[in-house]
């Protein structure tokens, strides 16, 4: 059974940074593609950013240039280092996997970020 497990959310003024973390289980991590999501409240949940087992990098617009996605197959943990936070990127961040069935529908339980003005 996958597990996946993020950490790092937390409340941070505009301008500042975090680095949110996910440690995964019950996969064969270093094939997997990995990614962080986000949901704010009264909205979908929208890719922020994805990262391939070949170590390709897909981000969403609105984060390219301040956020970046990485991953330690040695430690199954994929990172986003989020910097330049505005308060628009206030949401619950989700960590995902598309692993086995290449469908993006295995979710950790969600951190939250709040990023205040």
């Amino acid at each position: 059974q996958v597990r996946l497990v993020e950490s790092g959310g937390a409340l941070v003024q505009a301008g500042g940074s975090l680095r949110l973390s996910c440690v995964a289980s019950g996969l064969i991590f270093r094939l997997s593609a990995m990614g962080w999501y986000r949901q704010a409240p009264g909205k979908q949940r929208d890719v922020v950013a994805r990262i391939g087992s070949g170590g390709g990098l897909e981000y969403a617009a609105s984060v390219k240039g301040r956020f970046t996605i990485s991953r330690d197959n040695a430690k199954n943990t994929v990172y986003l280092q989020m910097n330049s936070l505005k308060p628009e990127d206030t949401a619950v961040y989700y960590c995902a996997t598309n692993y086995p069935a290449g469908n993006w529908n295995t979710w950790g339980q969600g951190t939250q970020v709040t990023v205040s003005s």
